[in-house]
């Protein structure tokens, strides 16, 4: 069964600590970083909670953060909004109809962004369009807070959480039941880094594409596996947590009759849960309830949904804290 603790974290720097320019995906960090990352969101967490001035409050000092968001959202654009700030930086969010190329081309939008802010928060569709944003300014951070392919803050506050349930998740196990979609993606990438199996259970048609499937693998390290099934009870014996998602994205809402019945044997209900053990419950939320998940298992003992809500906030502090930070 898993096994939770309790773990002190020392304090790190608070100064700009990441090699990479952009977080466009968890990949553009080592394993170090991203261990790093987290140990520095768990300061913040708890600095947060008692109360106290953090030691990354001025790490954002004097500088602008733009938020560009072509889909809508409450935790991200909430969480983003937040951190900037308790990091004592301040936050533009320009127009969506003139953020992201619909008057001019999107490195047009970049080029000038580039020069009035030092960082922008970018939530948009394609992959494609966050590369084109950041190589046309690369004095720029540019954060990735969702495409159709990748959800990297997401799977740091997953992480977080995880790390929060078990301590170092090296031997532990996640399931994926659903869609191998972006946060699928993301949080396989992370995990897998950290030593972490993943299993995903999906139908077929539905898992990665097979170039996404061995990059995955590639990232595995302390003899970390990746599974693929079309059998959720089989997947989710023994594992640590069992994970899912909406079974229809933004932007696939034409498909979601057909999703609904492709979908229906691979629902997180209280039947699944008890195949899985001790395992907690984790959805990355927005959820429709009674589709993917039911109210019993989402508002049960197991669920740690809000806990994933909650540290997105400060896993996203911990980033830009260490992406744009300046010594103190």
């Amino acid at each position: 069964m898993p096994t939770r603790v309790t773990r002190t974290t020392p304090k790190p720097a608070a100064s700009r600590s990441l090699r990479t320019q952009h977080f466009v995906s968890l990949c553009d960090l080592s394993p170090g970083e991203l261990a790093s990352l987290l140990q520095a969101a768990l300061v913040l967490k708890k600095e947060r909670a008692r109360g106290v001035r953090s030691y990354g409050a001025t790490a954002l000092k004097g500088q602008h953060v733009a938020l560009l968001f072509e889909k809508p959202s409450l935790r991200t654009r909430c969480t983003f909004e937040i951190a900037v700030r308790e990091l004592g930086g301040d936050v533009i969010a320009p127009p969506q109809d003139v953020a992201m190329g619909e008057r001019e081309p999107i490195a047009d939008v970049a080029r000038n962004l580039e020069r009035w802010v030092s960082g922008v928060v970018i939530r948009t569709f394609a992959q494609d369009r966050l590369v084109e944003f950041a190589t046309a300014a690369p004095r720029l951070h540019v954060v990735n807070a969702l495409t159709d392919e990748e959800h990297p803050c997401q799977a740091l506050a997953d992480l977080l959480t995880l790390h929060e349930q078990f301590g170092d998740l090296k031997g532990h196990t996640v399931a994926f039941v659903g869609d191998g979609n972006n946060v699928a993606t993301s949080l396989t990438q992370g995990a897998l880094m950290l030593g972490m199996h993943v299993r995903l259970a999906t139908p077929a048609g539905y898992e990665f594409v097979p170039e996404m499937e061995s990059q995955l693998r590639d990232l595995a390290r302390h003899g970390a596996t990746l599974e693929v099934s079309r059998d959720a009870r089989a997947a989710v014996n023994g594992v640590s947590a069992v994970y899912t998602d909406a079974w229809t994205s933004m932007g696939q809402e034409a498909e979601a009759q057909q999703r609904r019945k492709v979908f229906a044997p691979f629902q997180v209900n209280e039947a699944l849960m008890h195949a899985a053990g001790d395992a907690v419950f984790m959805h990355c939320l927005p959820a429709h309830r009674g589709e993917e998940a039911t109210d019993e298992v989402m508002d049960g003992p197991a669920s740690i949904i809000y806990d994933q809500a909650e540290n997105r906030l400060h896993a996203q502090k911990a980033l830009l804290m260490l992406l744009m930070g300046r010594s103190q």
